[in-house]
């Protein structure tokens, strides 16, 4: 048929064909600005004696406009410049016919006929291109399968949206939904906009299955209200980048992005306050142990735009250091950034390597962002655990003290508030471990960031809710009641630097984090985001099953911030401190000690006891998998945890 054919033109052939048009229109309008001029249908002796122009102006024609790119222009998307071509085009084509007047006489070629011959070539070539467009669009709205698409929003973001998907083949916009009550009921682009009321009534009656926001400047609040409302439908819904992703060449206009899960979390971003975000930064050496972990890593990106002069990345995992060395080198260069970036192969618990470190690299300020974090992963790993994030966190804050650093930071979580976990009570530890640091002989002031769950950190549970999704499901969810508290990556990371500007020593600082998210509420969004529903008992005909598995290990219902319930302003209006209770010194130093030998020992039973007894609120599950060795308990310190506990 012969819309296929034309469809499956090639480019050379397209172009071949407009400039036989265009050579064809060249020679016509001549006869017709002719005819119209000496109002003669057909002047044969005025065309006999300038035949020679019939044949020069398609010649000059075709060079000109080759020249002047207008073949090299796609039709179905020529705008400005495609005009403008044609417009300089007709002017020296007229010229030459000018010319051609004076040289031939006036009887022969009236002088206002170039005039007439060049408002008739200037419609005739633009008309042509227009039609052409005009039967493309045609082609591929009636002949080329497109997905019905719903656009919210008829801003400039929906019309420039509109225009791209118009010129695309996968999505054809049926209509546009605006707040704007002075643009309802208008027409866009063809496209009716519509009042969001409309929204089911536009869903049902097109079989629309996305929905496109072009709202890249909204507020959150109203962002989230929208989102909200169409979790109620069965669509997949994305959004048209903002203007700095187009700016950077990161997307373009007719990229869509799937709608970023923390725009449902039910609070604000807290931004930061520029001060207390550099000013223990700027010009000054810091290390970041961890460097290679989901919040270490976006720490180093925040201190290097806030201009160390140097950042030391110390981290145990060759591959981790290796890609955060690599972003952070190519990032300096693009931001022009000048610092010192040194990456450093090592673990925490080596006390040599970690002092030596400190004392070469004269590290004035250090964030402890080495952990292993994972609840059932180090519920079944506890001497690791214990390993690292309690002996690790005593090797660093020890070294600290005594080379000197002026600020330690530790990130904590808040898993360490009335642990149920061996993850929770060894972050616990590390508290503990960073306060009693601070009431040594020493300059450094140490302090300790808590927060809650970050999203798209490695081992969140949104990831493995996308993954479930796209398999199919079913999506598995511990708890219908399960809650938590969440931040993004960037926030977490403000909010340790921050905090440790603040601190004056032994702070524990929290975030305002809002109301906790059920975590059953964020699959169930999180689902019909994707365009699908929820099989249950009411909707048998669902696409997703959410099962319900159970709690883990170690795992909580709902988690805490506080322990005390105690907290105070500070310089910032969403950051509060703290100063919990603390083990005597004493008794610290022995439950290291004893830890040091047990986990030496392998004697997981004896590490679970020790924990038990020395962090409040953790009550050690009853089967463990004890290690090979075993370590006597000292009674003299067991009496010790009883008391203080």
């Amino acid at each position: 048929m012969l819309h296929s054919r034309v469809i499956a033109l090639s480019r050379p052939q397209k172009r071949l064909i407009m400039m036989l048009l265009d050579a064809s229109l060249v020679m016509l309008c001549l006869w017709a600005a002719l005819a119209l001029r000496l109002g003669v249908w057909w002047p044969s002796a005025n065309m006999s004696a300038v035949w020679w122009l019939f044949l020069l102006l398609p010649v000059i024609g075709l060079v000109i406009f080759s020249r002047l790119g207008l073949y090299r222009t796609m039709l179905r998307s020529m705008g400005h410049e495609g005009f403008v071509a044609i417009a300089y085009g007709v002017v020296i084509l007229a010229l030459v016919m000018t010319t051609a007047s004076y040289m031939s006489g006036e009887r022969i070629i009236p002088r206002s006929t170039p005039f007439i011959y060049g408002l008739l070539l200037a419609v005739s070539v633009t008309g042509v291109r227009l039609f052409a467009q005009s039967y493309y669009m045609w082609l591929t709205v009636r002949f080329v399968q497109k997905a019905p698409v719903l656009i919210y929003g008829a801003g400039n973001s929906g019309i420039l949206l509109a225009q791209a998907l118009e010129l695309g083949k996968e999505m054809a916009p049926t209509a546009f939904v605006d707040d704007d009550p002075a643009l309802q009921g208008s027409i866009i682009r063809g496209l009716p906009v519509e009042p969001p009321a409309q929204i089911g009534r536009i869903i049902n009656d097109h079989g629309i299955k996305t929905v496109l926001l072009a709202l890249p400047t909204i507020s959150r609040a109203r962002r989230e209200e929208i989102l909200t409302t169409l979790s109620d439908h069965d669509v997949d819904v994305q959004s048209v980048p903002s203007l700095e992703d187009l700016i950077s060449g990161q997307y373009t206009i007719d990229q869509l992005k799937t709608v970023e899960l923390h725009d449902l979390l039910g609070r604000q971003a807290v931004d930061p306050v520029t001060n207390l975000a550099t000013e223990s930064i700027v010009g000054r050496s810091v290390i970041v142990t961890g460097a290679g972990g989901s919040i270490g890593g976006e720490l180093c990106r925040q201190i290097l735009a806030a201009r160390p002069k140097k950042l030391v990345l110390f981290e145990m995992s060759e591959l981790a250091l290796y890609e955060i060395d690599q972003e952070l080198n190519d990032l300096a260069t693009a931001s022009g950034v000048i610092a010192e970036i040194v990456a450093v192969l090592g673990n925490v618990c080596d006390q040599r390597h970690v002092a030596q470190t400190l004392a070469d690299h004269k590290i004035e300020v250090l964030y402890h962002a080495a952990a292993y974090k994972h609840v059932p992963i180090v519920e079944a790993n506890v001497l690791e655990g214990v390993r690292n994030n309690i002996i690790g966190s005593y090797v660093v804050a020890k070294a600290a003290r005594e080379y000197g650093v002026d600020r330690a930071v530790l990130v904590s979580t808040d898993k360490a508030v009335r642990p149920t976990s061996v993850m929770g009570a060894t972050k616990r530890l590390a508290e503990l471990v960073f306060q009693d640091q601070q009431e040594q002989p020493g300059k450094t002031v140490f302090s300790m960031v808590r927060f809650g769950n970050v999203l798209d950190s490695s081992g969140s549970v949104i990831p493995l809710f996308q993954k479930q999704i796209k398999l199919g499901g079913p999506v598995t969810v511990t708890h219908p009641d399960i809650t938590r508290y969440f931040m993004t990556i960037p926030e977490a990371a403000q909010l340790v630097i921050q905090a440790g500007s603040m601190a004056y020593g032994g702070d524990l600082f929290l975030l305002d984090m809002g109301e906790p998210v059920r975590i059953d509420d964020l699959a169930r969004r999180l689902i019909m985001l994707s365009g699908l529903d929820v099989r249950d008992a009411d909707n048998p005909q669902g696409d997703i099953v959410i099962e319900y598995v159970g709690l883990r290990p170690g795992e909580k219902l709902f988690e805490e911030l506080l322990i005390d319930g105690n907290a105070a302003p500070t310089l910032h209006p969403k950051i509060m401190r703290t100063i919990e209770q603390r083990l005597p010194a004493e008794t610290l130093a022995m439950v290291i000690e004893e830890l040091q030998l047990v986990v030496e020992a392998g004697d997981v039973s004896h590490a679970i006891q020790l924990l038990d007894g020395a962090v409040d609120g953790y009550k050690a599950l009853s089967s463990r998998r004890t290690g090979p060795g075993s370590v006597k308990s000292d009674d003299g310190l067991a009496n010790v945890l009883k008391v203080v506990k």
